[in-house]
């Protein structure tokens, strides 16, 4: 059975690669840390992934390995155009705050806020959804699901 603890530890694990990217200037050296972050968190190598990233508009679901490596670190081999790079924002914090946690034998799934704050201190809330497989003892993300909170000033 998976447990809290487990499934903490993986958004935990997310966060801080996600900061980590964002401090690494040279180019070849972000892009393999970027890759490694989705070997080592997602489950691109063992099946499919539903990924629906946060500050996506035009294309708004990245399936493949090197959808979700645009949008974390875009530049000019961006696969999706409007990817600028958001692990590449200098986050300083990232927090999870789950609003629950269903857990089963080989499958978590979590749902509710994170807040990425930047270095000038101003801080965004995201909604998400994040699905975990258990693989060889190890929670790798299959269902990335993130927005914004609705606002009906739009």
């Amino acid at each position: 059975m998976i447990t809290k603890k487990q499934v903490i530890k993986a958004q935990n694990q997310w966060a801080h690669a996600v900061i980590e990217i964002g401090t690494i200037k040279e180019n070849d050296v972000c892009k393999q840390c970027a890759i490694n972050f989705l070997d080592e968190l997602y489950f691109f190598q063992t099946g499919p992934v539903l990924f629906k990233p946060t500050m996506a508009s035009l294309q708004q679901f990245r399936n493949t390995k090197e959808m979700a490596l645009s949008y974390f670190i875009g530049g000019e081999d961006a696969v999706c155009k409007e990817d600028d790079g958001f692990a590449k924002t200098p986050w300083i914090d990232i927090k999870f705050e789950n609003n629950n946690i269903i857990l089963d034998n080989k499958r978590a799934i979590a749902m509710g806020n994170y807040y990425f704050k930047s270095n000038n201190s101003d801080i965004i809330k995201a909604e998400y959804t994040f699905g975990y497989k258990l693989v060889n003892g190890k929670l790798k993300i299959d269902l990335h699901h993130s927005s914004l909170p609705y606002s009906s000033d739009s």
